[in-house]
């Protein structure tokens, strides 16, 4: 397969000189997604928006204040000469950014991009051995990082021979850090680098569990993709909406959902340090927020708190991933709002959602239709196509895919032009795909092959449980059984008796054969910063 790359501004040749081999690549569906040549995605989300008429636009609501379109760009722009003239970033260099969610981190990643460089954002929760791992993997030259959180980007880069440069700013309100010193006194005006819509211009570290971390490179059109993609079809952002949600932006659903999404339309997203539902349901009540992305965990909790008065009917847009959203959860929202939760999937490797309902087309416990420009299919093992109502998985392309960085698990995650993304599922005669599982939370026992999240959504139909989690856990009798960790709603008792009438519940719900042999009542469940339940961790506890 011949690949023909654009032009490239980088000086620093590495990104591009390991992306995958052309053969390796996905399939990539580009009609309909047209850029020029030359591209820079921090100047299309700034100072092109200025042009366009909306510099006095709210663009981010964080740490207390609002910055319009024009502060933006202003500081952006400071931040970038900042950067080129002072710290000797040059287009290509790889750079890393250590934040939680705020204003300033934004305007980090948007000045790095448009000096050219190749951001790499990161958690906070991040310790010194990943971080030393993601900086040799990206042979990452320099580090912003927010003065609150330098301790292990410090330890990481005496003991790393590519990380030379660490630089503090400040993400608080206050702008009195060594980066916001340097970027006081810079012109509002920076020639930002000529990009090629081909150069990478972001490299996302997908969060699995184990192993070396992959880094999946995405060009700078690509950014703008997923904006004039499913933002634009699915979610139909306009200048008046107001944005706001739990994801890091150091994941690239944070990324889109919170910063690239609100951007690209004039709109403004508001940014939390800590986004705990009562966090987020107090921005939704002050800023009246119209667009909403979490997990399926914190619409439970909104849920309950409109039980108690909280007020939440400025949002249009509830927008559901990185968790399979359960049909009851869904069923409550749109009971109590009269809207849908928009359940979606997406993937690092593919930057944000492909396969989404709609306002006017959704069904509960359903993943959905492909996203304009992007197609899917499910195959079996042997990569045959599945036929309709077989669970399988998963296989997708589109204008967006994965190119991993040097990495020989390409291989793996692309085959025969597709993106086989980890997940089994199986799609209808109507032709809506319905997740069954992630591929390896397929649970085999006694030579049935169980799904846990439909095992899950039968518990949380039971009007007795806040939350579960289900696992399989090893059985010399059956291979494995199907264990489910609850928390159980205030009030309820945990006992052998609530136990049974679980049990009995999920029976009369799905098939029996399903049902958990194993409860095990817990208080609160595992969890990552995103939301998304830590069920290998459970599956550790089982076999420890």
């Amino acid at each position: 397969m011949a690949i023909t790359l654009g032009p490239s501004a980088h000086v620093d040749t590495f990104a591009r000189d390991n992306l995958p081999p052309a053969d390796e690549w996905p399939v990539f569906l580009l009609d309909g997604f047209d850029y020029p040549e030359r591209l820079n995605a921090g100047v299309e989300l700034t100072d092109a928006m200025v042009e366009k008429g909306f510099g006095d636009r709210t663009a981010l609501i964080g740490n207390g204040r609002r910055r319009t379109y024009k502060e933006l760009s202003d500081w952006t722009n400071r931040l970038a000469h900042a950067l080129v003239d002072d710290l000797g970033v040059k287009p290509g260099n790889r750079v890393l950014i250590r934040s939680a969610n705020n204003p300033a981190m934004v305007a980090c990643w948007l000045a790095a991009t448009k000096a050219g460089a190749v951001v790499v954002n990161t958690m906070p929760m991040l310790r010194t051995g990943e971080l030393t791992k993601i900086v040799a993997k990206g042979e990452i030259t320099h580090a912003l990082c927010d003065t609150r959180l330098m301790d292990e980007i410090v330890a990481c880069a005496k003991q790393s021979p590519f990380l030379e440069t660490v630089v503090g700013f400040d993400g608080t309100s206050n702008h009195d850090a060594e980066l916001d010193r340097l970027a006081l006194e810079k012109p509002v005006r920076f020639d930002a680098v000529p990009t090629g819509a081909d150069d990478v211009a972001l490299l996302g570290f997908t969060s699995g569990t184990t192993g070396a971390p992959k880094a999946t490179a995405h060009f700078h059109r690509d950014i703008l993709i997923i904006a004039d993609g499913y933002a634009k079809e699915v979610l139909g952002v306009t200048e008046r909406d107001v944005f706001v949600g739990s994801p890091p932006l150091a994941f690239t659903f944070g990324l889109g959902g919170l910063a690239v999404f609100p951007l690209r339309f004039g709109a403004a997203a508001t940014l939390l340090e800590q986004a705990s539902p009562p966090k987020m349901i107090e921005i939704i009540e002050k800023y009246k927020a119209t667009v909403c992305f979490t997990a399926p965990t914190a619409y439970r909790a909104m849920l309950a708190a409109m039980e108690q008065g909280a007020d939440l009917s400025s949002l249009r847009a509830a927008v559901s991933a990185g968790e399979t959203l359960p049909a009851p959860v869904y069923e409550e929202w749109m009971a109590k709002t009269g809207k849908p939760l928009l359940d979606g999937i997406g993937a690092t490797e593919m930057l944000h959602i492909f396969i989404s309902n709609r306002f006017d087309d959704h069904r509960p416990g359903c993943t959905g239709r492909p996203v304009t420009g992007y197609e899917a299919k499910i195959v079996s093992e042997d990569g045959a196509d599945a036929r309709d109502g077989e669970v399988g998985r998963l296989a997708v392309r589109g204008p967006t895919g994965c190119r991993y960085l040097s990495d020989e698990r390409q291989r793996d995650y692309v085959q025969n032009g597709w993106n086989l993304t980890g997940d089994s599922f199986w799609r209808d005669a109507d032709g809506y795909f319905h997740f069954a599982a992630r591929s390896d939370d397929i649970i085999v026992s006694a030579g049935y092959n169980i799904a846990g999240p439909e095992v899950e959504a039968a518990l949380l139909s039971h009007e007795n449980v806040a939350e579960c989690a289900v696992v399989g856990v090893p059985d010399e009798a059956r291979g494995h059984i199907v264990e489910a960790h609850v928390v159980l709603r205030r009030g309820a008792v945990a006992s052998p008796e609530m136990a049974k009438l679980l049990q009995n519940h999920v029976k009369a719900e799905i098939a029996p054969y399903k049902y958990p042999r194993s409860i095990k009542f817990v208080t609160e469940l595992p969890k990552t910063q995103t939301g998304k339940i830590q069920r290998f961790r459970l599956k550790q506890e089982t076999t420890v």
